[in-house]
């Protein structure tokens, strides 16, 4: 297949400007451009997709450039439901300088700010060199926009469809940036792109647009209550990437391997036949979740998140380190203890158990296990020298309560 057979088998292609870039596509040669507002120092999975597809175009011989907004980033592209939060210019700063190393480390990207041909324009010639090819029923009619006159948009969100257009203008007349790829939501301020483009220079350009990738309840991908999973691994360890990525739902994770990986199409159908044939083997989501988390923080790291998951789950400690433990069982209920505490004592003082009889009849029963190992004495006294590193202990109560015993 081509490469645009390819990447529509994939899934990566809803919408494209002009059919004239498909052949431009499968011929390599287009310098293009990706687009991000510096609204934190770290990209999050979300961005992982639409800069996958860039990397793509890069194997395939076309030039990409990664422009952070430093100057629209100031102003905030249009929430479909509420106007975004004004952050300092010190914070965009910073956010700016974290996501440029990351775009070079991890993607290799050549980066640019738009803020370099933007600051220096006054507000009337920006009206006049500008603004005035920008019909206000044109820019209404937008879904972004058209989806805030209800509850009201601001003139200067209403304004950042013109700034990224003047983006594509400058990165077109100064770098020979023809075409610019995004995310699906991003389609009306490309098309706006592509207008200016043809009404100020009377030159042609394209754009190319990919699905958001989501869940089976169109739930932005990486999104887990709110939080972003973030693509700096001291932000997200990559163990609990790895247990994000290996619990996705079934009926999703075949797209996602289209979507998100690297693996050939011939790797990809063998894998899926796999996966109908024995799904609680998760053939498809270790396959998915190495694929993603070497190639943002490299081999070392994927097999570090795979053992500190197989040991944990799998009851068998050894070797884990207490660093290890606190990452993996970060969402485990913790309690602080005391050198040389009573076993009966540790377990009542921090509520594991209610009452000293409770106690008794768990330790009699076999019922508690301190990193594994079963205890029955209540008076044994215990302290740094049961703990891993001389600092954590893994309390269990029964086969389902757990708890991560720490000292200080």
């Amino acid at each position: 297949m081509t490469f645009y057979e390819e990447l529509k088998w994939r899934g990566l292609v809803q919408d494209i400007s002009s059919p004239d870039l498909i052949e431009k596509l499968n011929k390599g040669g287009l310098t293009f451009y990706i687009g991000t507002d510096p609204t934190a120092d770290s990209m999050h999975i979300g961005h992982y997709s639409s800069f996958l597809i860039s990397k793509r175009l890069a194997q395939h011989g076309h030039h990409p450039l990664l422009l952070i907004g430093g100057a629209t980033g100031m102003i905030g592209d249009p929430k479909p439901d509420a106007e975004r939060p004004m952050i300092t210019k010190e914070a965009v700063e910073h956010n700016i300088a974290g996501l440029k190393k990351q775009a070079e480390t991890i993607f290799g990207f050549e980066v640019v700010n738009n803020n370099d041909w933007t600051k220096d324009i006054n507000v009337v010639d920006f009206l006049r060199d500008y603004g005035k090819y920008f019909n206000v029923g044109y820019m209404l009619a937008k879904d972004k926009v058209k989806s805030r006159m209800e509850s009201g948009i601001t003139y200067a969100e209403f304004s950042y469809m013109i700034l990224q257009a003047l983006d594509f203008l400058w990165l077109y007349e100064n770098r020979n940036c023809t075409l610019q790829v995004a995310g699906s939501d991003q389609w009306g301020n490309i098309t706006a792109g592509i207008e200016l483009i043809r009404r100020k220079i009377d030159k042609e350009a394209y754009g190319m647009v990919m699905p958001l990738v989501t869940d089976s309840t169109g739930k932005k991908f990486g999104k887990t209550e709110g939080n972003a999973l973030w693509l700096d691994k001291n932000k997200t360890s990559s163990y609990e990437m790895y247990q994000y990525l290996i619990n996705l739902e079934d009926s999703m994770i075949i797209d996602y391997l289209k979507k998100l990986t690297f693996l050939t199409p011939d790797e990809i159908m063998e894998i899926e036949k796999q996966h109908n044939e024995a799904p609680h083997l998760r053939i498809a989501h270790k396959a998915l979740a190495k694929d993603i988390i070497v190639g943002l923080h490299g081999e070392e790291e994927y097999n570090k998140a795979v053992k500190i998951s197989e040991c944990l789950f799998g009851g068998d400690i050894e070797g884990l380190s207490a660093e290890d433990i606190l990452l993996g069982m970060k969402q485990v209920p913790t309690v602080k203890l005391t050198e040389g505490v009573k076993l009966i004592d540790l377990l009542v003082d921090n509520n594991i158990c209610q009452s000293k009889r409770e106690a008794r009849e768990m330790l009699e029963s076999n019922a508690i296990s301190l990193n594994n190992v079963k205890h029955t004495d209540e008076n044994e006294e215990i302290g740094k020298k049961d703990a891993i590193d001389g600092k954590v202990i893994i309390i269990r109560k029964g086969k389902k309560k757990q708890y991560i015993g720490v000292y200080e």
